[in-house]
């Protein structure tokens, strides 16, 4: 009856799932979010040029818009279901006195070679203090030349942190700063220390669900956490063994306890996955209506809190988009349309923001919102250049671009803004090509949209021409509507006009066999 109880309370899926274990799967208060509320709507694509009066005439929608017509593919009820359905345990849990340990790698492949471990440290600080009701109390630098072992540390170093630990008054939480735990190493840390024990992927996924707003995002999120709720459930089935409860079979069926799990949280993953699968073939479209508009798109990316949604307010102008001073506060592809010198319409892209020592399946459960990048017509990097670790940062942001597969004509023509110039005193770049800015201070704008400008004529194939048209016929407004009008040179005696335009070739064909007859 012990292990039958015990099931019942630990099942992730189906229709009781409200006899959930509290310690397994407790709902996420929506009090964790610094002045966030769990559920707010948001706009996944907006544009705000000010020239762009009918929206539809562009082929883009808001993300209220979009959400009615997912409705059909998953409602929202589901997708809620899938994302509350099973929360890592623990995480969620009230407020949190943190205490950080970083291990210093001195040596090996594990060793930071462009970075300290102060600097990580402070990160690490970062990722804590973006979280309401997560304090750090304490933190340690730790060095380490065994990062590989069970234990991270040496015997004499683990003891001191264990003790240091122990004494140190009102600690909920331990932050281990390395990318990800196993499960045997977080089993024996939170035996030792008698508090929860967390890694970067564990805080970050759970400023991740504080963030989440949109069905994509909400998804991908409850992607990632399998993982994470796979380790979660090795620990609990060892404790369990210990009772004498994890392995026996249950009731005839010829599975044992863990295996009952193991199975659940498969048909959850597939069932995430379908539901993902579904989202993204509704994106294909929305990306097919863009390119078939022939806007092109520039996806703006970078790590993450460096400044992209400032950049992209500044751009375009949208009061709609407000930036925060906070990590990952943008976890949906957003798009916005703004104006180049030539009047040129072009979609700038908002992305996810980039993190060091992320593992290979958080990158991967957000493949389908990376997945603009690949389709974009131009990539503008953006660094913060006033932050110590930019460097680090950037060698970041590449290796992330290299392990997306995102082809070399978009990484060869890609734009890199410095940002923030603000904040120091008389900046001047040794990286060629680099574009100086600070979006905040609107400082340096109109130089990075004549390189946008540049590239995305270059990589577009698009053709500045002067085409003569008759005033008589619609040959003007087809030009306004269907390519961007540099300039028009009226001869009223002729009542005709040379008109300097840029077009694609596709649109220059479709005006040919309309005017010219050919």
């Amino acid at each position: 009856m012990k292990t039958l109880r015990f099931i019942h309370s630990r099942l992730p899926l189906g229709p009781r799932s409200c006899h959930r274990s509290a310690a397994a799967c407790r709902l996420l208060p929506a009090s964790h979010c610094r002045g966030q509320p769990s559920i707010l709507p948001s706009r996944k694509l907006a544009l705000s040029a000010a020239s762009l009066k009918n929206r539809d005439d562009f082929g883009c929608a808001s993300h209220a818009e979009e959400e009615e017509e997912d409705g059909e593919l998953l409602e929202e009820r589901e997708v809620e279901e899938l994302f509350q359905q099973h929360v890592p345990a623990g995480i969620g849990q009230g407020q949190h006195r943190v205490f950080i340990v970083h291990p210093d790698v001195k040596w090996g492949s594990r060793k930071q070679h462009l970075t300290t471990a102060k600097l990580m440290m402070a990160e690490a600080e970062g990722l804590v203090n973006t979280l309401d009701s997560w304090t750090v109390v304490d933190k340690i630098i730790l060095s380490t030349k065994t990062p590989e072992k069970k234990r991270i540390f040496g015997k004499g170093n683990f003891q001191f942190l264990t003790e240091k630990i122990r004494q140190t008054a009102g600690i909920t939480a331990v932050f281990v700063n390395v990318d990800r735990l196993s499960p045997l190493s977080e089993r024996e840390f939170e035996e030792a220390w008698g508090v929860k024990v967390f890694d970067r992927y564990s805080v970050v996924l759970h400023i991740f669900r504080c963030n989440a707003r949109t069905k994509e995002a909400k998804l991908q999120i409850s992607l990632a956490e399998i993982p994470l709720l796979r380790s979660r459930l090795k620990n609990e089935m060892a404790d369990l063994d210990q009772q004498g409860g994890g392995s026996r079979y249950i009731g005839g069926s010829g599975e044992t306890l863990y295996e009952v799990q193991q199975r659940l949280l498969k048909e959850r993953e597939m069932k995430i996955r379908s539901a993902l699968e579904r989202l993204c073939k509704k994106r294909h479209l929305l990306r097919s209506q863009r390119k078939h508009r022939e806007f092109p798109i520039v996806s703006v990316l970078g790590y993450t809190n460096c400044g992209k949604t400032t950049l992209i307010k500044a751009l375009t102008g949208d009061s709609g988009l407000q930036p925060r001073n906070q990590l990952f506060a943008t976890l949906d592809v957003t798009v916005h349309a703004g104006q180049l010198p030539s009047h040129m319409t072009v979609l700038y892209v908002d992305t996810i923001g980039f993190l060091s020592q992320l593992p290979h399946q958080l990158i991967d459960s957000f493949s389908a919102t990376l997945e603009d990048i690949k389709h974009s017509d131009l990539l503008v990097h953006v660094r913060d250049i006033s932050h110590p670790e930019t460097v680090n940062q950037k060698a970041n942001v590449l290796n992330v671009l290299k392990n997306l597969q995102i082809p070399h004509r978009l990484l060869s023509s890609m734009i890199e803004v410095h940002n923030k110039i603000d904040l120091l005193d008389n900046y001047e770049s040794s990286e060629p090509g680099a574009v100086l800015i600070s979006a905040l201070q609107e400082c340096g704008l109109e130089e990075l949209k004549k390189a946008v400008e540049h590239e995305i004529v270059k990589s577009t194939g698009k053709q500045i021409l002067e085409l003569r048209v008759n005033l008589s016929t619609p040959q003007l407004s087809w030009l306004y509507k269907e390519a961007t009008v540099q300039d028009v040179q009226v001869n009223a005696d002729e009542g005709s006009a040379v008109v300097k335009v840029i077009i694609s070739a596709a649109a220059h064909g479709r005006y040919k066999k309309l005017f010219q007859g050919r």
